[in-house]
Protein backbone atom coordinates (compact mmCIF):
# COMPACT_ATOMS: atom_id res chain seq x y z
CA UNK A 1 0.00 0.00 0.00
CA UNK A 2 1.11 3.56 -0.75
CA UNK A 3 0.17 6.79 0.97
CA UNK A 4 -0.16 9.99 -1.02
CA UNK A 5 0.72 12.94 1.21
CA UNK A 6 0.01 16.60 0.54
CA UNK A 7 1.06 19.41 2.84
CA UNK A 8 -1.09 22.25 4.22
CA UNK A 9 -0.43 25.87 3.27
CA UNK A 10 0.17 26.78 6.92
CA UNK A 11 1.86 24.42 9.39
CA UNK A 12 0.54 24.90 12.89
CA UNK A 13 -0.28 22.48 15.68
CA UNK A 14 0.23 20.93 19.09
CA UNK A 15 1.65 17.40 18.93
CA UNK A 16 1.92 14.92 21.80
CA UNK A 17 4.97 12.90 20.88
CA UNK A 18 5.34 9.20 21.70
CA UNK A 19 7.42 8.25 24.72
CA UNK A 20 11.11 7.61 24.19
CA UNK A 21 11.70 4.10 22.86
CA UNK A 22 15.35 4.23 23.93
CA UNK A 23 14.47 5.00 27.53
CA UNK A 24 11.49 2.63 27.60
CA UNK A 25 13.45 -0.40 26.44
CA UNK A 26 16.27 0.20 28.90
CA UNK A 27 14.00 0.88 31.84
CA UNK A 28 11.97 -2.26 31.12
CA UNK A 29 15.16 -4.34 31.36
CA UNK A 30 16.31 -2.61 34.54
CA UNK A 31 12.84 -2.84 36.08
CA UNK A 32 12.79 -6.58 35.41
CA UNK A 33 16.32 -7.08 36.77
CA UNK A 34 15.23 -5.64 40.12
CA UNK A 35 11.99 -7.71 40.04
CA UNK A 36 9.73 -4.70 40.31
CA UNK A 37 6.12 -5.71 39.57
CA UNK A 38 4.93 -2.32 38.28
CA UNK A 39 5.61 -1.02 34.78
CA UNK A 40 7.24 2.42 34.50
CA UNK A 41 4.83 5.17 33.52
CA UNK A 42 4.38 6.43 29.97
CA UNK A 43 6.10 3.45 28.35
CA UNK A 44 6.40 3.78 24.60
CA UNK A 45 3.49 2.30 22.65
CA UNK A 46 5.25 0.95 19.59
CA UNK A 47 6.29 -2.35 18.02
CA UNK A 48 9.83 -2.39 19.45
CA UNK A 49 8.70 -1.83 23.02
CA UNK A 50 5.73 -4.15 22.63
CA UNK A 51 7.94 -7.12 21.76
CA UNK A 52 10.20 -6.24 24.70
CA UNK A 53 7.25 -6.33 27.12
CA UNK A 54 6.00 -9.62 25.67
CA UNK A 55 9.43 -11.23 26.00
CA UNK A 56 9.97 -10.05 29.57
CA UNK A 57 6.55 -10.84 30.99
CA UNK A 58 4.99 -13.69 28.95
CA UNK A 59 7.61 -16.29 29.89
CA UNK A 60 7.74 -17.76 26.39
CA UNK A 61 10.50 -20.14 25.37
CA UNK A 62 10.36 -19.14 21.70
CA UNK A 63 10.50 -15.36 21.17
CA UNK A 64 10.02 -13.58 17.85
CA UNK A 65 11.16 -9.95 18.17
CA UNK A 66 10.37 -9.10 14.55
CA UNK A 67 12.53 -6.19 13.35
CA UNK A 68 13.40 -4.86 16.82
CA UNK A 69 17.19 -4.65 16.89
CA UNK A 70 17.32 -3.11 20.36
CA UNK A 71 15.23 -5.97 21.73
CA UNK A 72 17.49 -8.56 20.08
CA UNK A 73 20.65 -7.11 21.61
CA UNK A 74 19.23 -6.35 25.07
CA UNK A 75 17.33 -9.64 25.42
CA UNK A 76 20.32 -11.70 24.30
CA UNK A 77 22.25 -10.38 27.29
CA UNK A 78 19.24 -10.40 29.63
CA UNK A 79 18.31 -14.03 29.00
CA UNK A 80 21.96 -15.05 29.41
CA UNK A 81 21.62 -14.29 33.15
CA UNK A 82 18.04 -15.51 33.64
CA UNK A 83 17.32 -19.15 34.45
CA UNK A 84 15.76 -21.16 31.65
CA UNK A 85 16.31 -21.78 27.95
CA UNK A 86 14.95 -19.58 25.19
CA UNK A 87 15.23 -19.16 21.46
CA UNK A 88 15.14 -15.64 20.01
CA UNK A 89 14.44 -15.03 16.33
CA UNK A 90 13.14 -12.23 14.11
CA UNK A 91 12.52 -11.11 10.55
CA UNK A 92 14.70 -12.14 7.61
CA UNK A 93 16.50 -8.80 7.88
CA UNK A 94 17.11 -9.50 11.60
CA UNK A 95 18.60 -12.88 10.69
CA UNK A 96 21.17 -10.98 8.64
CA UNK A 97 22.08 -8.36 11.24
CA UNK A 98 25.35 -9.41 12.93
CA UNK A 99 25.46 -10.18 16.62
CA UNK A 100 28.73 -12.12 16.90
CA UNK A 101 30.63 -9.48 18.90
CA UNK A 102 27.98 -9.48 21.61
CA UNK A 103 27.68 -13.26 21.67
CA UNK A 104 31.48 -13.66 21.90
CA UNK A 105 31.62 -11.17 24.78
CA UNK A 106 28.86 -12.99 26.65
CA UNK A 107 30.46 -16.38 26.02
CA UNK A 108 33.74 -15.09 27.44
CA UNK A 109 31.84 -14.46 30.69
CA UNK A 110 30.37 -17.96 30.71
CA UNK A 111 27.16 -17.59 28.70
CA UNK A 112 25.76 -20.60 26.82
CA UNK A 113 24.54 -19.29 23.48
CA UNK A 114 24.21 -21.25 20.23
CA UNK A 115 23.51 -20.06 16.70
CA UNK A 116 20.43 -21.85 15.40
CA UNK A 117 21.00 -21.21 11.69
CA UNK A 118 23.94 -19.09 10.52
CA UNK A 119 27.14 -18.49 12.48
CA UNK A 120 27.27 -14.94 13.83
CA UNK A 121 23.60 -14.12 13.28
CA UNK A 122 20.21 -14.72 14.91
CA UNK A 123 18.26 -16.86 15.70
CA UNK A 124 19.95 -17.66 19.02
CA UNK A 125 19.38 -20.45 21.53
CA UNK A 126 20.24 -19.22 25.04
CA UNK A 127 20.58 -21.17 28.27
CA UNK A 128 20.52 -18.69 31.14
CA UNK A 129 22.76 -18.97 34.17
CA UNK A 130 24.94 -16.93 36.51
CA UNK A 131 27.82 -15.41 34.58
CA UNK A 132 31.32 -14.98 35.97
CA UNK A 133 31.99 -11.58 34.40
CA UNK A 134 35.50 -10.17 34.68
CA UNK A 135 37.32 -8.24 31.94
CA UNK A 136 36.00 -7.78 28.40
CA UNK A 137 37.39 -5.73 25.52
CA UNK A 138 34.90 -4.74 22.85
CA UNK A 139 35.10 -2.76 19.62
CA UNK A 140 33.27 0.48 20.39
CA UNK A 141 32.73 1.31 16.74
CA UNK A 142 30.10 -1.29 15.85
CA UNK A 143 26.97 -0.84 17.99
CA UNK A 144 26.38 0.98 21.26
CA UNK A 145 23.54 -1.47 21.92
CA UNK A 146 26.09 -4.25 22.48
CA UNK A 147 27.73 -2.08 25.12
CA UNK A 148 24.45 -1.16 26.81
CA UNK A 149 23.34 -4.80 26.82
CA UNK A 150 26.51 -5.89 28.64
CA UNK A 151 26.47 -3.00 31.10
CA UNK A 152 22.88 -3.58 32.20
CA UNK A 153 23.51 -7.20 33.22
CA UNK A 154 26.97 -6.47 34.69
CA UNK A 155 25.79 -6.00 38.32
CA UNK A 156 24.45 -9.58 38.30
CA UNK A 157 27.79 -11.11 37.29
CA UNK A 158 29.71 -12.88 40.05
CA UNK A 159 32.81 -10.76 39.55
CA UNK A 160 31.09 -7.73 38.11
CA UNK A 161 32.41 -6.41 34.82
CA UNK A 162 35.27 -4.29 33.55
CA UNK A 163 34.34 -3.36 29.99
CA UNK A 164 37.04 -1.69 27.90
CA UNK A 165 36.03 -0.18 24.56
CA UNK A 166 38.60 -0.14 21.79
CA UNK A 167 38.81 2.23 18.83
CA UNK A 168 36.46 5.12 18.18
CA UNK A 169 33.25 4.75 20.17
CA UNK A 170 30.01 5.51 18.32
CA UNK A 171 26.66 6.66 19.74
CA UNK A 172 28.22 7.73 23.05
CA UNK A 173 25.01 9.47 24.25
CA UNK A 174 23.19 6.13 24.18
CA UNK A 175 25.88 4.58 26.38
CA UNK A 176 25.67 7.55 28.74
CA UNK A 177 21.87 7.14 28.79
CA UNK A 178 22.28 3.53 29.87
CA UNK A 179 24.74 4.45 32.61
CA UNK A 180 22.55 7.28 33.92
CA UNK A 181 19.53 5.00 34.09
CA UNK A 182 21.52 2.26 35.84
CA UNK A 183 22.59 4.80 38.45
CA UNK A 184 18.98 5.91 38.89
CA UNK A 185 18.20 2.26 39.65
CA UNK A 186 20.76 2.26 42.46
CA UNK A 187 23.93 0.72 41.04
CA UNK A 188 27.47 2.09 40.96
CA UNK A 189 29.20 2.45 37.60
CA UNK A 190 32.78 3.75 37.36
CA UNK A 191 34.00 5.41 34.18
CA UNK A 192 37.64 6.00 33.30
CA UNK A 193 38.29 6.93 29.71
CA UNK A 194 36.82 4.13 27.59
CA UNK A 195 36.63 1.66 30.46
CA UNK A 196 33.47 1.02 32.46
CA UNK A 197 33.69 -0.87 35.74
CA UNK A 198 30.55 -2.28 37.37
CA UNK A 199 31.01 -4.13 40.70
CA UNK A 200 28.63 -6.99 41.60
CA UNK A 201 25.56 -5.49 43.30
CA UNK A 202 21.77 -5.34 43.36
CA UNK A 203 19.45 -3.01 41.48
CA UNK A 204 16.89 -1.01 43.47
CA UNK A 205 13.37 -0.38 42.16
CA UNK A 206 12.36 3.14 41.18
CA UNK A 207 8.76 3.91 42.06
CA UNK A 208 6.68 5.67 39.42
CA UNK A 209 9.49 6.15 36.91
CA UNK A 210 8.05 8.22 34.06
CA UNK A 211 9.46 8.00 30.52
CA UNK A 212 9.91 11.36 28.77
CA UNK A 213 8.77 12.09 25.18
CA UNK A 214 10.97 11.01 22.30
CA UNK A 215 13.45 13.51 20.84
CA UNK A 216 13.96 11.22 17.82
CA UNK A 217 10.26 11.62 16.99
CA UNK A 218 10.61 15.38 17.45
CA UNK A 219 13.22 15.50 14.69
CA UNK A 220 10.60 15.06 11.96
CA UNK A 221 8.72 18.12 13.20
CA UNK A 222 11.98 20.07 13.15
CA UNK A 223 12.37 18.96 9.53
CA UNK A 224 8.85 20.16 8.68
CA UNK A 225 9.46 23.60 10.17
CA UNK A 226 12.79 23.85 8.32
CA UNK A 227 11.13 23.00 4.98
CA UNK A 228 8.02 25.11 5.46
CA UNK A 229 8.09 28.39 3.50
CA UNK A 230 5.46 30.11 5.63
CA UNK A 231 7.23 32.31 8.19
CA UNK A 232 4.36 31.84 10.65
CA UNK A 233 4.83 28.07 10.89
CA UNK A 234 4.63 26.92 14.50
CA UNK A 235 4.63 23.51 16.20
CA UNK A 236 4.35 22.88 19.95
CA UNK A 237 5.77 19.65 21.41
CA UNK A 238 4.72 19.24 25.06
CA UNK A 239 6.93 17.45 27.55
CA UNK A 240 10.33 17.79 25.89
CA UNK A 241 13.00 18.68 28.41
CA UNK A 242 16.07 20.94 28.01
CA UNK A 243 18.08 18.59 30.26
CA UNK A 244 16.87 15.42 28.54
CA UNK A 245 18.48 12.04 29.12
CA UNK A 246 18.38 11.49 25.34
CA UNK A 247 21.35 12.20 23.11
CA UNK A 248 19.11 13.03 20.16
CA UNK A 249 18.18 16.27 21.92
CA UNK A 250 21.30 17.57 20.15
CA UNK A 251 19.09 18.16 17.11
CA UNK A 252 18.27 21.52 18.71
CA UNK A 253 21.72 22.86 17.77
CA UNK A 254 21.77 21.18 14.35
CA UNK A 255 18.40 22.53 13.26
CA UNK A 256 19.20 25.95 14.65
CA UNK A 257 21.66 26.11 11.74
CA UNK A 258 18.90 24.96 9.37
CA UNK A 259 16.45 27.69 10.32
CA UNK A 260 14.47 26.30 13.25
CA UNK A 261 14.20 28.21 16.52
CA UNK A 262 13.62 26.14 19.67
CA UNK A 263 11.89 27.83 22.59
CA UNK A 264 11.68 25.89 25.84
CA UNK A 265 8.61 26.69 27.93
CA UNK A 266 7.19 25.35 31.17
CA UNK A 267 5.14 22.86 29.15
CA UNK A 268 7.69 21.75 26.57
CA UNK A 269 9.08 23.07 23.27
CA UNK A 270 7.79 25.46 20.62
CA UNK A 271 9.33 25.37 17.13
CA UNK A 272 9.27 28.41 14.86
CA UNK A 273 11.20 29.60 11.82
CA UNK A 274 14.34 31.71 11.92
CA UNK A 275 17.10 32.67 9.51
CA UNK A 276 19.34 29.81 8.47
CA UNK A 277 22.99 30.08 9.47
CA UNK A 278 24.79 27.32 7.62
CA UNK A 279 28.11 27.16 5.93
CA UNK A 280 28.07 25.62 2.47
CA UNK A 281 28.56 22.73 2.42
CA UNK A 282 27.24 21.75 5.84
CA UNK A 283 29.57 19.30 7.55
CA UNK A 284 28.49 17.32 10.58
CA UNK A 285 29.73 14.26 12.45
CA UNK A 286 26.79 12.03 13.40
CA UNK A 287 28.88 9.63 15.45
CA UNK A 288 26.81 10.50 18.56
CA UNK A 289 23.36 10.46 16.94
CA UNK A 290 23.38 8.36 13.76
CA UNK A 291 19.60 7.88 13.79
CA UNK A 292 19.20 11.56 12.91
CA UNK A 293 21.20 11.30 9.68
CA UNK A 294 18.24 10.44 7.45
CA UNK A 295 16.25 13.43 8.69
CA UNK A 296 19.20 15.79 8.22
CA UNK A 297 20.14 14.46 4.77
CA UNK A 298 16.63 14.83 3.40
CA UNK A 299 16.24 18.28 4.97
CA UNK A 300 19.50 19.61 3.52
CA UNK A 301 18.82 18.21 0.06
CA UNK A 302 15.36 19.78 -0.06
CA UNK A 303 16.77 23.11 1.14
CA UNK A 304 19.50 22.96 -1.52
CA UNK A 305 22.27 22.88 1.10
CA UNK A 306 25.25 20.70 0.05
CA UNK A 307 26.42 18.47 2.89
CA UNK A 308 29.04 16.03 4.06
CA UNK A 309 27.89 13.82 6.94
CA UNK A 310 30.35 11.44 8.61
CA UNK A 311 30.25 9.01 11.55
CA UNK A 312 27.57 6.87 9.91
CA UNK A 313 29.17 3.41 9.96
CA UNK A 314 26.44 1.94 12.15
CA UNK A 315 23.75 2.75 9.56
CA UNK A 316 24.75 -0.26 7.47
CA UNK A 317 23.47 -2.69 10.14
CA UNK A 318 20.20 -0.96 10.98
CA UNK A 319 16.72 -2.00 9.78
CA UNK A 320 18.18 -1.63 6.30
CA UNK A 321 21.49 -0.36 4.94
CA UNK A 322 20.42 3.24 5.48
CA UNK A 323 23.32 4.71 3.53
CA UNK A 324 22.35 2.88 0.35
CA UNK A 325 18.65 3.47 0.99
CA UNK A 326 19.19 7.23 1.27
CA UNK A 327 21.34 7.20 -1.86
CA UNK A 328 18.66 5.37 -3.84
CA UNK A 329 15.66 7.37 -2.65
CA UNK A 330 17.20 10.86 -2.85
CA UNK A 331 18.33 10.06 -6.39
CA UNK A 332 14.66 9.64 -7.32
CA UNK A 333 14.21 13.34 -6.53
CA UNK A 334 17.29 14.43 -8.46
CA UNK A 335 19.86 14.49 -5.65
CA UNK A 336 22.81 12.20 -6.49
CA UNK A 337 24.30 11.22 -3.14
CA UNK A 338 27.75 9.67 -2.77
CA UNK A 339 28.67 7.16 -0.07
CA UNK A 340 32.33 7.09 1.02
CA UNK A 341 34.07 4.37 3.03
CA UNK A 342 30.82 3.02 4.43
CA UNK A 343 30.55 5.90 6.90
CA UNK A 344 30.12 9.18 5.01
CA UNK A 345 27.31 10.69 2.93
CA UNK A 346 27.96 13.63 0.62
CA UNK A 347 25.91 15.76 -1.76
CA UNK A 348 27.87 18.37 -3.71
CA UNK A 349 24.87 20.47 -4.70
CA UNK A 350 24.54 19.11 -8.23
CA UNK A 351 21.10 18.01 -9.47
CA UNK A 352 20.19 15.18 -11.83
CA UNK A 353 17.01 14.15 -13.58
CA UNK A 354 14.32 13.09 -11.12
CA UNK A 355 11.73 10.37 -11.52
CA UNK A 356 8.48 11.63 -13.00
CA UNK A 357 6.35 10.28 -10.16
CA UNK A 358 8.76 9.11 -7.47
CA UNK A 359 7.51 6.68 -4.84
CA UNK A 360 9.68 6.46 -1.73
CA UNK A 361 10.54 2.90 -0.76
CA UNK A 362 10.77 2.39 3.00
CA UNK A 363 12.81 -0.86 3.19
CA UNK A 364 10.96 -1.99 6.36
CA UNK A 365 12.57 1.05 8.02
CA UNK A 366 10.39 3.43 10.04
CA UNK A 367 12.87 6.29 9.75
CA UNK A 368 12.85 6.19 5.95
CA UNK A 369 9.09 6.77 5.93
CA UNK A 370 9.15 9.53 8.54
CA UNK A 371 12.17 11.37 7.13
CA UNK A 372 10.75 11.52 3.60
CA UNK A 373 7.13 12.34 4.39
CA UNK A 374 7.91 16.06 5.05
CA UNK A 375 9.15 16.33 1.45
CA UNK A 376 5.46 16.83 0.63
CA UNK A 377 5.94 20.42 1.86
CA UNK A 378 8.33 21.07 -1.04
CA UNK A 379 6.18 19.56 -3.79
CA UNK A 380 2.82 20.89 -4.90
CA UNK A 381 1.81 17.42 -6.06
CA UNK A 382 2.82 15.92 -2.73
CA UNK A 383 4.77 12.72 -2.23
CA UNK A 384 4.07 8.97 -2.27
CA UNK A 385 5.36 6.66 0.47
CA UNK A 386 5.26 2.87 0.13
CA UNK A 387 4.53 0.53 3.04
CA UNK A 388 3.76 3.42 5.40
CA UNK A 389 2.76 1.10 8.23
CA UNK A 390 6.46 0.71 9.11
CA UNK A 391 6.15 3.78 11.38
CA UNK A 392 4.53 1.50 13.99
CA UNK A 393 8.05 0.44 14.96
CA UNK A 394 8.59 3.66 16.91
CA UNK A 395 5.87 6.26 16.20
CA UNK A 396 2.51 4.56 15.51
CA UNK A 397 0.52 7.82 15.52
CA UNK A 398 2.80 9.60 13.01
CA UNK A 399 0.31 9.74 10.15
CA UNK A 400 -2.53 10.80 12.43
CA UNK A 401 -0.33 13.55 13.86
CA UNK A 402 0.42 14.82 10.35
CA UNK A 403 -3.29 15.03 9.70
CA UNK A 404 -3.80 17.02 12.89
CA UNK A 405 -1.63 19.76 11.39
CA UNK A 406 -3.48 19.79 8.07
CA UNK A 407 -1.67 17.22 5.94
CA UNK A 408 -3.87 15.31 3.52
CA UNK A 409 -3.16 11.57 3.40
CA UNK A 410 -4.85 9.19 0.98
CA UNK A 411 -4.31 5.53 0.26
CA UNK A 412 -5.44 3.32 -2.59
CA UNK A 413 -8.32 2.10 -0.48
CA UNK A 414 -9.61 5.12 1.43
CA UNK A 415 -9.14 8.62 2.72
CA UNK A 416 -7.60 8.48 6.18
Amino acid sequence: MNYRIKAPEILNGNINLPASKSISNRVLILNSLCHHPKHPRNISVCDDTGVMIDALYDDKRAIDIGAAGTAMRFLTAYFSVKNGTRTITGTERMKNRPIKLLVDALRSSGAEIEYVEKEGFPPLHIKGQTLAGGHISLDGGVSSQYISALLMIAPLMTNGLSLHLTGDVISVPYIKLTVRLMRMFGVVVFEEGQTFTVPPQQYSAVENFTVEPDWSAASYWYEMIALCKNENARISLPGLLPDSLQGDAAIVALFDRLGVKTTFTSSGVTLTKKEKKTNSPLTFDFISMPDMAQTAAVTCAMLGIPFRFSGLQSLKIKETDRLEALKTELCKFGYPITVYDGNTLEWNGQKSDSAQTPVVATYEDHRMAMAFAPVAICRQEGISISDPEVVSKSYPSYWEDLQKTGFSITSREHLL
